[in-house]
């Protein structure tokens, strides 16, 4: 028998020397796969963020018209910083403040569609999508109707005192906030529903069967189960709306700018490359800080 194997040839029947090739060739083959994506994001974020890098150590002095020269200045790291800080600590502010309200508002959310909905779930995750099919820059100008000095929502909340007769929301911390909270909303509310729509119905039986109270099984069963949906849920909200600059300028005030408009005015109106490379920089750098020591306080790596 073992000589009609080895006469027959190799594993499935091939000679022994295509083995070798066959397997070098499945080897390979996930790294081929990997090819285009990497190839694109070398192209389009490995070089870009490179360049970033060498226009934030540019002289500060040079300009478009005499030309910027590479002077190594490290400097200007520390001076973006000690100009700027206010910005910063504004910027995740409000994106803290955003990322919790869109916790308490999409995780009910989120748990009545993937428990309760029945067959209205992919109605309603339409509703909860359908928003982003429209421009992001169209969903915020939408808000400053709605904020408006005449708008509905104002003459309500005199009419209830909750809101003094000359007090507005539009140009107010209160509405940067909102236009940030309903504009990344969905990007709560999906990891949540994934989460909490695979969570297996069985172990809340069990939990009731062992004589759990509803709210104790929610804390007990439910909420741990859910949570990486709900890390991945916060870092979506609050990385992109950390850097947003959209809803501050069309719903707030200089007062209320984040570091987002900083770095915008830096590269688009004042043209001062190597400070607003190194706010970028900067930026970059504190959500990452952020982010690891969130993930690694909230105990889960299912979302890296």
């Amino acid at each position: 028998m073992s000589i009609l194997a080895h006469v027959g040839g190799g594993a499935g029947g091939k000679p022994p020397a295509l083995v070798p090739a066959a397997r070098r060739r499945s080897r390979l083959l996930p790294y081929l796969l990997l090819l285009p994506g990497g190839a694109w994001l070398t192209l389009f974020f490995a070089v870009p963020a490179v360049q970033l890098a060498a226009t934030s150590l540019y002289d500060p002095t040079g300009s478009l018209a005499t030309g910027y020269a590479m002077t190594w200045s490290f400097g200007n790291y520390p001076d973006a910083l000690s100009a700027y800080w206010t910005q910063f600590g504004r910027g995740f502010l409000f994106a803290g403040i955003a990322t919790v309200i869109a916790v308490l508002l999409g995780y009910p959310l989120a748990y009545a569609i993937a428990r309760r909905a029945g067959r209205w779930k992919n109605l309603m995750l339409i509703c909860v999508v359908a928003p982003m099919f429209t421009s992001f820059l169209v969903r915020t100008l939408a808000w400053k109707t709605i904020l408006s000095e005449n708008g509905w929502l104002v003459g309500v909340l005199r009419d209830l005192h909750l809101l003094a007769p000359d007090g507005r929301l539009l140009f107010t911390p209160v509405a940067v906030v909102l236009g940030l909270t309903y504009n990344f909303l969905p990007f709560m509310v999906l990891p949540l529903y994934a989460s909490l729509d695979r969570l297996d119905p069985r172990l809340l039986e069990a939990a009731s069967d062992l004589y759990a109270s509803p709210a104790r099984a929610f804390w007990r069963v439910t909420l741990p189960l859910s949570a990486p949906g709900l890390v991945a849920g916060t870092l979506l909200t609050f990385i992109p709306a950390s850097g947003d600059y959209i809803n501050a300028r069309l719903l707030g005030t200089p007062n209320e700018y984040m570091i987002g408009n900083v770095i915008d005015s830096a590269f688009l109106v004042r043209l001062d490359y190597p400070q607003a490379a190194a706010l970028s920089f900067l930026l970059m750098a504190a959500i990452l800080i952020i982010v690891s020591v969130y993930v690694r306080r909230a105990g889960t790596e299912e979302v890296l």
